[in-house]
């Protein structure tokens, strides 16, 4: 039966295998040399400084799209002005909240966006990556959004307020933003004030409601539907 035999291989001084005692047999250099990277030789993962927050990826995700940033920062564009930290991660000056989705969408192409996330924000920087497919799924997402805001029917709340003839005025010109003023109906009674006689007034306002924060129906009250239906017959 035949023998195996390694033949053994001086190390360099100071070079590969050093120290190792007697150094490697050639088979075994060749094999254990292919588990070190080579002095040169481009790593497959790549780190980013987005705004102060590290982010790790390869460049295979980084490069989903020729047209973008991440593309040419990852083949060392010469016309692109990129600068290194200390630790060697590419230095990007963006919100690094609204690059998570951005990241995430190179990885598995799906656009995942955070509720607490506004889809204007990762707008902004898929413009800013230039990653052409994201930008037409967020947009999308946007009508979308716009769309359903808009199909919300609009409600309304009433107010009744009482006054014054000679407040009437003052009143309706210091109303708070959103109110309108609806309807003026009198309530058929008048006192003596100073010299003059002063008819009082139920002044009815409104305001729209395009969302109802606890899920109520923002309808006329009982009492203010019956003074329009008053003032509609004086």
């Amino acid at each position: 039966m035949a023998e195996n035999h390694c033949e053994l291989l001086q190390p360099a001084p100071g070079g590969f295998g050093a120290g190792l005692g007697g150094g490697l047999c050639r088979r075994c250099s060749v094999g254990l040399g292919a588990l070190v990277q080579r002095p040169g030789s481009v790593s497959k993962w790549v780190r980013l400084n987005v705004g102060g927050t590290y982010f790790l990826t390869t460049r295979q995700t980084l490069c989903r799209d020729p047209k973008s940033f991440l593309y040419r920062l990852c083949q060392a564009d010469p016309d692109l002005d990129s600068d290194k930290d200390e630790t060697g991660a590419y230095l990007i000056d963006r919100d690094p909240t609204y690059f998570g989705p951005v990241l995430n969408y190179l990885r598995h192409g799906k656009l995942v966006i955070n509720k607490d996330l506004a889809e204007e924000g990762v707008l902004e920087e898929a413009e800013f990556y230039n990653i052409t497919s994201l930008i037409k799924l967020v947009k999308d997402k946007i009508r979308e959004r716009d769309s359903k805001t808009s199909q919300v029917p609009v409600k309304h709340v009433y107010r009744v307020l009482q006054c014054q003839e000679e407040e009437l005025t003052q009143m309706v010109s210091t109303m708070s933003d959103g109110w309108k003023f609806e309807q003026l109906v009198s309530i058929g009674s008048s006192y003596n004030y100073g010299s003059e006689d002063q008819a009082e007034f139920l002044c009815v306002v409104s305001k729209e409601l395009h969302n109802s924060p606890y899920g109520t129906t923002s309808e006329p009250s009982e009492k203010a539907k019956i003074l329009q239906e008053r003032g509609s017959r004086m």
